[in-house]
């Protein structure tokens, strides 16, 4: 329809070949220039080589549009096609602005999770920036794509009548998307809470719903926890700002192991201690800190005795106090056999003729009071 319109106005092919073929032959050398550069710059690992890969994949497709605008603005085209075509290309821009600008983000994002390794021993400080790198990172790209549709979409006319027409009725219509984008703007606020308070982080050892796991990933709607038997529990980002649960990362990776251990009172505690301290030194998953032995209950058939030792990280802290039951238990065992929990029974004694013992009368169990009076007399026989 537009080639017809071009030929009823009389315009002739010279005048509409040679800008949009120059166009096209400048932005097909622009394309291929840098996509080229943009594979040549693959592998390498320097800086100058990582930028060039953000911005030549999306300026490869960027220029060759703006290349084509300057070729139809110089074509005797009319107004209403040539302003229909402008618009499809300026619609293009607007993507190939938002791509860029995503990729930006996501490159800031790597290189600052690129200086702070996890893979140290002591790693608090880079689970810190990686949780909020990753989740302003994401609000920051989702923020972008939002508002790279929206211009693209508040340039046609038709839509900005709509926009025109629900800003009449903004009540209901605010009220109506508020209810229904609930959980979206839920999840977003928690997320940029999550980001800058940091309840929980990247590699966090958390307890969620009674399942003790680490914290794989975080997203802009969802935390996906990797329970200790390979699974993975996905939870919304909302129940971290509504919920308890447990972070036994908190602060620092350090814990403390209890095993308790039900003994005999004749158990040897002097032993106990010297032992604890032996098996503690002997394992290197102890950190130095805490190895201590108390007796911490008691009842009618023994006393509870708590080994309390001190690791490194959670892993370590349960492995150890694995460790420490099994030895303690071995070691009395062997050494103090006469210390692990027993029942004790006695029998009655009987009388020499093998009859049981006459049970004592009421009388002779019952205390006497003041008010049983003196002792009855028994009258003397003649």
């Amino acid at each position: 329809m537009v080639l017809a319109a071009l030929l009823q106005d009389g315009a002739t092919w010279r005048g509409f070949a040679l800008p949009l073929a120059a166009a096209a032959v400048l932005g097909l050398l622009v394309w291929w220039g840098l996509l080229s550069l943009a594979r040549r710059m693959d592998g390498r690992d320097y800086r100058r080589a990582r930028i060039v890969r953000v911005i030549a994949v999306p300026l490869a497709f960027a220029l060759p549009l703006v290349l084509l605008a300057f070729g139809l603005e110089a074509t005797p085209l009319r107004e209403a096609p040539l302003e229909t075509a402008l618009h499809a290309i300026r619609i293009g821009l607007i993507g190939c602005v938002t791509w860029l600008l995503v990729r930006v983000v996501a490159a800031v994002e790597a290189a600052i999770l690129r200086k702070h390794s996890m893979e140290v021993a002591d790693n608090l400080a880079a689970r810190r920036i990686h949780t909020q790198t990753r989740v302003l990172g994401r609000v920051v790209m989702g923020t972008i794509i939002l508002l790279g549709v929206s211009v693209a979409l508040l340039s046609f006319p038709a839509v900005r009548q709509i926009g025109a027409t629900l800003l009449a009725s903004a009540g209901i219509i605010g009220l109506v998307a508020g209810i229904a984008a609930k959980p979206v703007f839920g999840n977003l606020i928690a997320g940029l809470q999550i980001a800058l308070t940091q309840p929980v982080r990247l590699d966090d050892v958390v307890i969620v719903e009674g399942e003790w796991g680490r914290i794989e990933e975080i997203t802009s709607s969802f935390v996906v926890v990797h329970i200790w038997d390979e699974r993975r529990l996905v939870v919304p980002l909302t129940w971290f700002i509504e919920n308890p649960f447990q972070n036994w990362t908190r602060r620092n990776a350090q814990m403390l192991g209890t095993a308790f251990l039900w003994l005999d009172y004749r158990v040897p505690m002097a032993a106990v201690r010297t032992q604890l301290q032996a098996i503690c030194e002997s394992d290197e998953r102890w950190d130095g800190r805490v190895c201590v032995s108390q007796i911490t209950d008691t009842s009618e058939r023994g006393v509870q005795v708590r080994l309390l030792v001190s690791a490194r990280n959670s892993g370590d802290a349960f492995d150890l106090r694995c460790a420490v039951r099994e030895r303690m238990i071995d070691f009395l065992l062997r050494e103090y056999p006469q210390a692990l929990p027993r029942l004790r029974a006695e029998l009655d004694q009987q009388t020499a003729d093998g009859r049981q013992a006459a049970a004592p009368s009421e009388a002779e169990t019952r205390s006497p009071g003041a008010e049983d009076g003196p002792p009855a007399v028994q009258p003397q026989q003649d």
